[in-house]
């Protein structure tokens, strides 16, 4: 909602990437330019005075004899200010300053209707990449440390987790670690649902099943906790509307007779849960004993599914709805008070018209009680007001883009987005990042056989036991403890990275045979080319070499081969890279980056030999290009939440 920088941008970085500092430079030489032509034309359009609002459009060429990229900047601009592009792209060569990334431009580098070719200065490559070439990997610290809250996971209590909620909890993970990884403060918080009128029906069943005698609350099991929310929910439901309509038909008494029963029973069910409700909001110790089982139990499996996902989520992440009970009432009077919120058939709403929001927001209905929507409110207010939030992301389903929407411009009236003492009343940034469905391969929501949600345990189990058996085919001879391992990192890998390497807000249709391949962009590939880059390092050392880090990184860079070129600026584009996931809360970014820094790679192998390279200085050259590869592969695969191994 806010229009303010995202925390990414909020530290000045150095600039590794040359084909963006060429394209920043060509946009300032356009804009110098077309501010030359308004002195002579002053119906030229302003706006183009400002590099901002201009495209530099350089793309790598075809023809490698012209260069290694061209812009065709002065094709779309020369018709926006009404001139020849060649002889626009004459006085933007004139106005370019590229000497110290690419060598001179002249006349000659302009061919056809107007494009500029550029070859870039090896030694401008090489000099780049020993700048980078620091543990930071040219990720420096910010000049000032942002706090960013992270909402995230979101398990519900009495409920598997399923594969729904992979989703949140992995790109939720992922942001925070990329947050993390640009040196800010973060805070992850597991808003998991405990809270309410469904726990209360859960609770109830769990005690009567346990007076009965037919559970034992200190054994019981999520599956045993899934089972009885599913029974709680039946319980409380009835068939009201099949009732209506067996009396309206005059279907017999005997069915009308089951139906009043049913009905009635469900009426007795929904009075014991709000019983319940009540003794829980009061503290009664017997209720909050049985609600404690359940969220230990749930919490407990959840965690489990999280490490196994290698993320770092951990209990102390977790701030469900229950810890915000008792300041709901508060938030509401306040918004009262601040009138912000107004009556409305006995209801409480905010009205966002003003806003672009037809929709109003409820946030206490006519019966007293509160919604989803007043405890969201109150978590914007205590992240921001008390955890010191600058920016709150949250990684929830996409179908919940209006109450986002709402929940998040309800908190800017109130004004507990204000950043306590910033000044001018500076507001946090809150980010919905937004993602779609998983489907199956039938294009349709991803469903087990019996139509029911996928278990993501058992998902994460069977990726794992068919990694085990690609390996055990392509390894036979590994040790069987080696091989689980492995076979552990594989699966876990291939999950993550299929999930994080799709655009979030599109929906992806998961494919174990698509994930777990060792060919394309898929998590086993990526963790193939980093044992690859490793394996090199030990068949060097037995023949000899020095591969300490002090002997790699003694060697100076040399980048002549065009292989070796094209992964220097996979290298170098990195920083960026992990820049713009936090600017945009798109891991794919990344995942994508990454997957073309493998690909140079491979392709850098197979050209250019390191072990029979023609002189020791070219060898030396390699190997610390190959070193500073695998650096920052293992750093990408880390921030991503990729779980790696030393062979395969």
């Amino acid at each position: 909602m806010s229009s303010a920088p995202t925390t990414s941008q909020q530290s000045i970085a150095r600039d590794f990437d040359p084909v963006h500092a060429l394209a920043v430079r060509f946009c300032q030489a356009a804009a110098d330019v077309v501010r030359t032509l308004r002195e002579t034309n002053p119906d030229i359009d302003e706006s183009l005075t400002d590099p901002t609002n201009i495209d530099p459009v350089i793309t790598a060429t075809k023809r490698p004899e012209l260069g290694d990229f061209q812009s065709n900047i002065a094709m779309p601009l020369g018709k926006r200010v009404g001139m020849n592009p060649r002889e626009l792209a004459q006085r933007i060569v004139e106005a370019l300053d590229v000497g110290d990334l690419a060598e001179p431009l002249s006349a000659e580098s302009i061919a056809g209707p107007g494009f500029i070719n550029m070859r870039l200065r090896t030694d401008a490559l090489a000099s780049l990449l020993g700048a980078l070439d620091t543990p930071a990997l040219g990720i420096e610290t910010p000049t000032e440390q942002q706090t960013v809250v992270v909402d995230l996971f979101g398990v519900n209590l009495a409920k598997q987790m399923h594969v729904g909620h992979l989703r949140a909890t992995v790109i939720g993970d992922t942001l925070a670690r990329v947050f993390e990884r640009l040196g800010h403060k973060v805070i992850r918080q597991n808003h998991a649902g405990d809270w309410g009128l469904p726990i209360a029906m859960v609770t109830a069943r769990l005690k009567s099943e346990a007076e009965a005698g037919r559970l034992d609350p200190d054994t019981i099991s999520l599956d045993d906790l899934d089972r009885l929310y599913r029974q709680a929910q039946q319980d409380c439901a009835g068939d009201r509307f099949g009732l209506a309509a067996a009396r309206k038909w005059d279907m017999g008494p005997k069915i009308i007779a089951e139906l009043e029963a049913q009905v009635g029973g469900a009426e007795e069910s929904l009075a014991h849960a709000k019983s319940t409700l009540i003794k829980l909001q009061s503290g009664d110790a017997d209720i909050t004993a049985y609600w404690q089982k359940i969220y230990n139990v749930t919490m407990g499996e959840g965690l489990a599914v999280c490490k196994r996902l290698h993320t770092k989520i951990t209990d102390e992440a977790t701030a469900g709805e229950s810890t915000y009970r008792n300041e709901l009432a508060d938030v509401v009077d306040d918004l009262v008070q601040k009138g912000v919120a107004e009556e409305s058939d006995g209801a409480l709403v905010v009205r966002l018209k003003d806003v672009g929001i037809e929709e109003p927001c409820l946030i206490r209905k006519s019966d007293g009680g509160f919604l989803y929507a007043t405890t969201d409110i109150a978590a914007i207010r205590r992240r921001v007001q008390r955890l010191g939030a600058d920016e709150v992301v949250y990684c929830i389903d996409a179908r919940q883009s209006l109450h986002m929407r709402q929940v998040f411009a309800v908190s800017e009236k109130a004004g507990y987005t204000i950043k306590p003492g910033a000044p001018d009343g500076e507001h946090a940034i809150l980010q919905h990042a937004a993602f779609g469905t998983v489907l199956g391969e039938d294009n349709r929501p991803f469903k087990s056989r019996s139509g029911e949600n996928v278990n993501l345990a058992a998902l994460l189990a069977e990726a794992v036991e068919r990694a085990q058996a690609t390996v055990a085919s392509k390894s036979p001879d590994m040790p069987t403890d080696e091989r689980a391992t492995v076979a552990e990192a594989i699966g876990i890998a291939a999950i993550k990275y299929a999930d994080l390497s799709s655009d979030r807000v599109r929906d992806y249709v998961f494919s174990f045979d698509r994930m777990l391949a060792f060919e394309g962009n898929t998590g086993p590939y990526l963790l193939y080319a980093l044992v690859r880059i490793r394996s090199i390092f030990r068949k060097l050392a037995e023949r000899g070499y020095d591969v300490s880090a002090s002997a790699i990184h003694a060697a100076p860079f040399a980048v002549e081969h065009p292989k070796e070129k094209a992964l220097a600026l996979q290298i170098l584009g990195y920083p960026a890279s992990v820049r713009n996931v936090a600017k945009y809360a798109e891991p794919h970014r990344l995942c994508n980056h990454v997957y073309e820094l493998a690909s140079a790679f491979a392709s850098f192998f197979d050209a250019c030999s390191v072990l029979n390279a023609e002189t020791d200085a070219q060898r030396q050259s390699r190997m610390r290009l190959c070193d500073l590869t695998a650096r920052v592969l293992a750093d990408a695969l880390d921030t991503l939440g990729l779980p790696t191994v030393e062979r395969m």
